[in-house]
């Protein structure tokens, strides 16, 4: 459940009206704690200070300037009644709900084009069983990266869907991938290979290594550009991320592996994930309480401790859907009546779809799957019809 968080309080999108029914069901789910810092959380978070590019201070906002004060945060969906057992699930009976026809052409370029993963390669083969693509991973190749002694940046692969970079400073990183009027801000793990997804589709992407100079100030350390031309438009939610981060040894994608050979279709395999993840993840509202900026999930530990904050169930969900043909986003936003951030899924299937409350689903279009609300109890009324929920960034 959302996390009621001052972090937020100002600069925020602009208050959504707050309904006196959904008011009263927040007041039973929710785990009032004040000044949490989950929402703050993700990688994103610029920690209310400035990145400086060429001595103009560049924002820090993720996605256009969508998340205020500088930040891209985790999610403040907090609170949580005990994950109840088998509590109402209403997106649970949903699952099935076959759609034939034309949908009305996915987001996030997609529109018009047909992916070798998702229902065109991965749906239902003779037999009846659920085809598996092929794997689709994403790796840091230093033989093809540019940049300096502290950072390289590798550009090899921008046309599967994303960009690598490493780094070896001593000093904080952040790593910066704009472009036109949007700009996603990453911390970035030193000594790590890192991958960030270029998630806005075609076109010229600008990519900054930002080294912190003082406080919470940054300077441009390295600068590099290119046009991209995405081989498959669904590419950046079909492979692993910072975000998302598996391989395809990791334990979570040899579980959801098993789930989709047994699965007689991708709405079978899409369900199996859905429920191993209500049945078996329950929300940490200690880690929620006290969860750093820069904080990244890690599915496979995320499946072992049984636990997680939002930001956690998205990732585990994006990993096991991922990792067997399902292109998913990892979407962060706010959710009304208290404006909470919070981080959920959306899939894309081409074929088909169910409908979450009153929430209509489509093929050929992303649908909205709500693991952490869904996992602990949260009922109908809250979901809603999707209007309570607003996007600031994807991943």
């Amino acid at each position: 459940m959302p996390l009621m968080s001052k972090i937020f309080s100002t600069n925020c999108i602009k208050k959504r009206a707050v309904t006196v029914l959904l008011a009263a069901v927040l007041a039973f789910f929710m785990f009032a704690c004040g000044e949490s810092t989950e929402a703050d959380a993700a990688a994103g978070s610029v920690s209310s200070g400035s990145l400086i590019s060429g001595g103009a201070a560049s924002g820090g906002t993720a996605s256009g300037g969508a998340a205020s004060g500088g930040t891209a945060s985790a999610g403040s969906a907090a609170g949580s009644v005990s994950a109840a057992s088998s509590a109402a699930r209403p997106q649970t009976a949903l699952f099935g709900k076959k759609k034939k026809g034309s949908g009305s052409g996915s987001s996030g370029g997609t529109t018009g084009k047909t992916s070798g993963a998702g229902s065109g390669a991965a749906g239902s083969a003779s037999g009846g069983k659920y085809t598996i693509p092929a794997f689709r991973d994403a790796k840091f190749d230093a033989s093809k990266a540019e940049g300096t002694d502290t950072a390289m940046v590798d550009m090899s692969s921008c046309s599967e869907g994303y960009v690598a970079m490493k780094c070896t400073s001593q000093s904080k990183i952040k790593f910066q991938v704009l472009k036109d009027d949007a700009t996603y801000t990453y911390s970035v793990v030193s000594g790590a290979d890192q991958i960030f997804p270029l998630q806005c589709g075609d076109g010229h992407y600008t990519f900054k290594v930002m080294e912190n100079i003082a406080d919470n100030k940054y300077a441009e350390l390295y600068k590099c550009e290119t046009d991209v031309k995405l081989a498959d438009p669904l590419d950046p939610f079909l492979r692993p991320n910072q975000y998302a981060n598996y391989s395809e040894n990791s334990e979570c994608v040899k579980k959801a592996r098993g789930f989709a050979q047994s699965a007689a279709g991708e709405d079978e395999f899409i369900m199996q994930i859905y429920k191993y993840v209500c049945d078996n993840i329950t929300y940490d509202k200690e880690r929620a309480m006290s969860v750093k900026s820069g904080y990244l999930p890690d599915p496979d530990k995320t499946m072992y401790e049984k636990k997680g904050i939002c930001f956690d169930y998205a990732s585990l969900a994006a990993a096991m859907l991922r990792s067997q043909g399902i292109p998913t986003k990892i979407i962060f936003g706010y959710v009304a009546p208290n404006d909470a951030y919070h981080a959920w899924n959306k899939f894309y299937t081409e074929d088909g779809g169910w409908t979450l409350v009153e929430f209509k689903v489509t093929g050929k279009d992303w649908n909205r799957i709500d693991l952490t609300f869904s996992a602990n109890g949260a009922d109908s009324k809250f979901i809603g019809d999707g209007t309570n929920y607003m996007e600031a960034s994807e991943y």
